[in-house]
């Protein structure tokens, strides 16, 4: 026979078992939330529109950029492997390179071009971040979109040419390698201003270690995708690229802005491609 104390007990058990159930359930919501975020300013994939919206999240939202580019390297890759069973493997590649220009809206490569104007054009870095936040495109940017945007399309082409449906694995791959290559540099080195008259705003300007780790991680997990001797000469080449990269932002603004993260993104893309076109 049960006792009053027995059933107290039993109570209080289930009491915390729902308290921990209902508190998991809000952290799992929460970071969905989060991540939905992220697909939105990354991408034009459409979210609820209910979707809670915060300064703390947006800042959190870093960690799931990784993630989101593995979204836009499938939806690229699924483009080619249909392209491809029409058409010749160059313009396989240049169907998915426009579709990933389409489910992004040019983010990143808008950043790439603004970069290129302001660090050619500005003398000092007030000059430099006044260029970049002008809407027009100069003529450095429109001469560091052509080559980037022709360069990877000669390097998948190439790539294809070894290995027809090679270029379908290595845009998810590299599509989410790279944007963990880009989001890092926010814990790395400082957010020069925040301008809201800027054109291209961060996603975020603060990044936690838990978030880099996330980051992290995502990036290992794609990385098991390559062979081993691959994956090291890949994780080489990046890390390398990201620290110029974050260098280069350092000694031309202090730090970084939105658009030296897209135009980051877009360098650690194409110098994947092109070490794993050379290691074929």
């Amino acid at each position: 026979m049960s006792t009053p104390s027995d059933n107290s007990s039993y109570v209080d058990n289930q009491a915390d078992e729902h308290v921990e159930n209902t508190g998991f359930r809000t952290a799992v919501r929460q970071q969905w939330q989060i991540f939905l975020i992220a697909l939105a300013f990354f991408t034009r994939i459409p979210i609820p529109a209910d979707t809670p919206y915060s300064t703390n999240r947006l800042n959190q939202a870093n960690r799931y950029f990784g993630i989101v580019g593995i979204i836009v390297g499938i939806i690229s890759a699924a483009t080619y492997l249909m392209a491809v069973t029409l058409f010749p493997p160059a313009l396989a590649v240049a169907l998915a390179m426009i579709c990933s220009l389409l489910v992004t809206g040019a983010f990143h490569e808008d950043g790439l071009a603004d970069v290129f104007d302001g660090f050619g054009g500005g003398w000092e870095p007030v000059k430099k971040l006044e260029i970049m936040k002008d809407s027009r495109l100069g003529t450095y940017g429109a001469a560091a979109l052509v080559m980037a945007l022709g360069m990877k399309w000669v390097t998948l082409t190439a790539i294809a040419d070894v290995a027809p449906y090679l270029p379908a694995l290595l845009l998810v791959v590299m599509h989410s390698l790279s944007r963990v290559c880009a989001a890092s540099l926010i814990f790395s080195y400082p957010y020069v201003r925040e301008d809201q008259n800027s054109k291209v705003k961060p996603l975020a300007n603060q990044q936690s270690q838990q978030d880099l780790w996330v980051l992290i991680a995502t990036g290992l997990i794609i990385l098991l995708l390559l062979p081993l001797n691959t994956a090291l000469a890949v994780v080489l080449v990046l890390t390398s690229t990201r620290f110029l990269c974050g260098k280069w932002f350092e000694q031309q603004l202090g730090g970084y802005t939105g658009d030296c993260l897209g135009a980051a993104q877009q360098i650690t893309e194409l110098a994947g491609y092109m070490t794993l076109l050379a290691l074929l």
